[in-house]
């Protein structure tokens, strides 16, 4: 009897040092987002990070430990993020928190990793407050933000000497930081500029007719847009059936990014000056060998979600290889200064500001036979598109 009782004892403890080592062989990558409610990015997205996974491991893993991904979708709401957020990091014991693609359950996840004092990675939300006011020193970001698309912007909308400006947007935290970042700037380069009208629309459910026919009737010459998605699908359809864009420039964050500009078809425009994505175009070795693993993967084109997903995952890796670790610490220490190669180049995370110098392509929309595509377009780099040091001191006085 007590030589069984014992041989109970070990083999539990032989399965919990089998558990613990099986556990200390991997890193867990936590990931949160709004797959459900924004699939036209996010799946593409996933596609990007499991591709990076994939490579990673196949290369031997980071510290001599394989990746593991573990997503959870946060169903669009800043609750949920946090909630989903807070399992990941409790029950599942993930070492990196990465995600989000909504600004406002972005910040929500940024206030929570603040208060667990835990690593988190954003790939995507947009909003400058991710980086600058409500920045903390365990949150960075990947992709460019609003004010730095909207610098980007802000040049080609100057050039097309239009005083009367309308402006559309979704009324939700990214739309809003949007919005101000183009007006400061363009007001700050074009003094004399007029804004004659603002729609802000609720996400997802914009009353497309109502709101073309409020920007007709302002008599702008020109137009401001921050629509995505499906609500840019219905905003292209009602502004084309009413003329809304005939004989007036359009100026639009995202629309050149395959995931909303592929949906248009037949009723893409033309001649809109757009941040976006010409997968199609560009010739670097960086992204001719991402381009083709993704290729070889899913036998599809990546979108910019794919680009985005993929350089996350990297920047995870390289952080934790340059770290040594993954304790939060270490990682936050790692992550200021830290170097990434993505499809889009050499990418920097910036120590003030925790902000990466990733950038974006801008160019021009255009009917191609019944498809949506860009043209005329160039890739800046997004360091030459970023506050100085003294200026995000200021921004971020709270942190």
């Amino acid at each position: 009897m007590q030589y069984k009782v014992l041989s109970t004892v070990t083999f539990l403890g032989l399965m919990v040092s089998l558990a613990t080592a099986q556990a200390q062989g991997v890193i867990k990558i936590g990931e949160v987002n709004s797959y459900k409610a924004q699939p036209a990015f996010l799946e593409p997205y996933k596609k990007g990070m499991e591709l990076a996974v994939d490579e990673i491991n196949a290369a031997g893993g980071v510290n001599g430990k394989k990746l593991e991904l573990i997503t959870r979708d946060d169903n669009a709401n800043p609750g949920d993020a946090v909630r989903v957020a807070e399992e990941l990091i409790s029950r599942e014991k993930i070492d990196v928190l990465t995600g989000t693609f909504l600004s406002n359950t972005g910040l929500a996840v940024a206030d929570l990793a603040k208060q667990k004092k835990f690593f988190f990675l954003a790939g995507e939300p947009l909003t400058d407050k991710m980086t600058w006011q409500g920045g903390n020193q365990y949150t960075f970001r990947l992709r460019p933000g609003t004010y730095m698309q909207a610098a980007m912007l802000v040049p080609e909308a100057v050039k097309l000497k239009k005083k009367r400006w309308a402006i559309v947007y979704p009324n939700y935290e990214y739309g809003q930081s949007a919005v101000a970042a183009f007006k400061q700037l363009l007001k700050a380069a074009q003094p004399d500029v007029e804004f004659v009208a603002e729609q802000a629309t609720p996400l997802g459910k914009v009353d497309a007719g109502s709101v073309v026919q409020a920007l007709a009737d302002a008599k702008p010459d020109a137009i401001f847009n921050v629509l995505f998605g499906a609500d840019l699908s219905r905003f292209v359809r009602e502004g084309n059936t009413r003329g809304l864009f005939k004989g007036r420039e359009v100026v639009s964050v995202l629309t050149g990014e395959p995931e909303y500009l592929d949906p248009l078809k037949e009723e893409s425009p033309n001649g809109w000056i757009v941040t976006g994505y010409p997968w199609y175009g560009v010739q670097t070795p960086e992204h001719k060998a991402f381009f083709l693993a993704y290729h070889a993967k899913f036998k599809d084109y990546p979108r910019l979600g794919s680009v985005v997903g993929y350089a996350m995952i990297k920047s995870v890796a390289a952080g934790a290889a340059k770290a040594k670790s993954t304790e939060t610490a270490k990682m936050v220490a790692a992550f200021k200064g830290l170097q990434v190669s993505t499809p889009f180049g050499n990418i920097t995370y910036r120590p003030e500001d925790h902000q990466s110098t990733m950038g974006a392509f801008v160019g021009k929309t255009k009917n191609d036979n019944g498809k949506g595509v860009m043209v005329d377009y160039v890739y800046l780099d997004g360091v030459k598109f970023q506050p100085s040091a003294a200026d995000v001191k200021k921004f971020r006085a709270a942190d």
